[in-house]
């Protein structure tokens, strides 16, 4: 598989256990890089912290309490359980895999769960976190059997890169969106800025981020990401210290200030977590409120997505960093899969959702990280938030921005990789890539381009090339995406 990761070099033997241990010269890498990029994959996703508990926050389940009971939203205690969780598990990631893979409450799967379970009649927010660990032990089994490994195993080289360089497309256009840069349009999908013009400050501090970071990468230095994004953070402060401009608000008023949280100096940089979240969770009780079949229904859509996302998280950042072999592998595949399998049952366990692999790694990657060093470092940056959180709201989401757009541009590269020129794997590939974009969603991607696989393989009569897994798969998202008339014929 193409990469657009330089050529290892090994400079120099291992340095000391830390060096063995994680394999850092080896990778070609150094543990100041491994530091650097952590802390650019922590402040490209520590948007999850924010807007986590404003998704599953202002949510009241079917008895009308809010997560955390009471009759009133308890955002931090929402936010002090989401970065806790993806504290330790990005931790566990980096040490049990060796992987610059980090974790947290994923993005789509708390809106269906705070959306779609846990408002469901005579539902509580514990039943609905438990359908969450259902999901999470199920595809954990799945892993420990061997079974999700060998589908991805399944899956054609080509396709593999098409998904790696879909994800880059979908994280460029995810940057994109966060900064305001691109928005919902009033006549069109979507426009540029506010009325296809560009206005406000915030999406100013994005753009100087964004050429920052990519004048600093054409000419090579080392941290260009992190350092557009720090240099867009201060900016930002500078901007609201003397602009006031406050963030957007919900109900449409103020659409040119900040996406999320205003970046101000705070009082104080120390605030005591609290943890009370975890532990709240029912695992059988959503069987009693709403009745078997829609339970496994639930289960089999927030598993599918998990399942599958993942794999395609894996492979743009395995791509990005250089560390797929030649069928697009990544080293130590499984535990990879067992630690992200964990991660869905602990998040539900934990009250905050699901917590899956994100695919702002490869902001890190792109920075320099190759190890499961750059996780810890990231890991740690979360669990300091626990505690630092006044200091991670400094850096609005249109400074991280920057950092996803250019790290897209890095993996659409990989596009090279794909033989356009044989429609039978090319046109899966282009499904593939402009799905999760165009859909918001990585499993839509990889689902269409495993069904045009299965179905333009089985029209040129080349059966025998479809793995039987790849059946299996394709028959799997077949059911995902007519999902909403299953329920319907059942009732449910």
């Amino acid at each position: 598989m193409a990469t657009t990761s330089p050529e290892v070099v090994k400079t120099s033997p291992p340095q000391g256990a830390l060096d063995r241990f994680f394999k850092i010269t080896e990778r070609g890498s150094t543990v100041g890089a491994e530091i650097r990029g952590g802390l650019v994959t922590f402040f490209a996703m520590s948007y999850i912290i924010v807007l986590n508990p404003i998704i599953l926050g202002y949510v009241q389940d079917g008895t009308g309490q809010f997560l955390g009971g009471g009759d009133a939203p308890n955002l931090s205690m929402i936010a002090a359980a989401t970065a806790l969780v993806a504290g330790v598990l990005t931790i566990v990631m980096g040490v049990v895999a060796n992987f610059p893979l980090a974790l947290a409450a994923g993005l789509g799967l708390n809106a269906v769960v705070a959306f779609s379970i846990a408002v469901l009649p005579e539902m509580t927010w514990a039943d609905a976190m438990g359908i969450v660990v259902l999901e999470g032990l199920i595809i954990l089994a799945l892993v420990l059997t061997g079974f999700r490994e060998a589908v991805f195993k399944a899956v054609p080289a080509p396709l593999k890169t098409a998904i790696s360089v879909g994800i880059g497309l979908f994280i460029a256009f995810l940057g994109l969106i966060n900064s305001g840069f691109v928005r919902v349009g009033e006549a069109t999908p979507v426009e540029m800025g506010v009325g296809g013009s560009l206005s406000g400050w915030p999406v100013l501090v994005f753009v100087v981020g964004l050429v920052v970071a990519i004048v600093l990468m054409v000419r090579k230095i080392k941290g260009a990401i992190l350092i557009a994004i720090l240099t867009s953070t201060v900016l930002a402060v500078i901007i609201e210290a003397i602009a006031k401009i406050g963030p957007q608000n919900t109900d449409g008023t103020n659409p040119t200030g900040w996406e999320l949280n205003a970046p101000t100096i705070p009082d104080s940089i120390v605030s005591v977590p609290d943890f009370g979240l975890l532990g709240q969770f029912s695992l059988f009780g959503s069987f009693g409120k709403i009745g078997v079949v829609a339970v496994i229904l639930l289960v089999f859509s927030i598993l599918l997505a998990d399942f599958f996302d993942t794999m395609g998280t894996m492979v743009a950042v395995g791509g990005e960093a250089g560390l797929l072999d030649e069928d697009g592998n990544p080293p130590k595949t499984k535990q990879i899969l067992i630690v992200d399998s964990v991660a869905a049952a602990a998040g539900g366990a934990a009250g905050v959702s699901s917590n899956t692999s994100f695919v702002e790694s490869s902001a890190g990657v792109g920075d320099g990280a190759r190890t499961g060093l750059a996780s810890v470092v990231t890991g740690i940056a979360f669990l300091l938030a626990t505690f630092l959180s006044p200091l991670v709201d400094m850096v609005p989401s249109e400074a991280a921005a920057p950092a996803l757009v250019v790290v897209g541009f890095l993996m659409v590269m990989q596009v090279t990789g794909i033989d356009w020129k044989n429609f039978e794997i090319a046109i899966p590939a282009f499904f593939t890539m402009i799905m999760m974009p165009f859909t918001y969603s990585i499993t839509a991607g990889i689902g269409a381009g495993f069904i045009a696989f299965v179905v333009i393989k089985l029209a040129v009569g080349k059966i025998r090339e479809i793995h039987p897994l790849m059946w299996v798969a394709g028959l799997l998202f077949l059911a995902y995406f007519t999902l909403g008339p299953i329920k319907d014929a059942l009732g449910v």
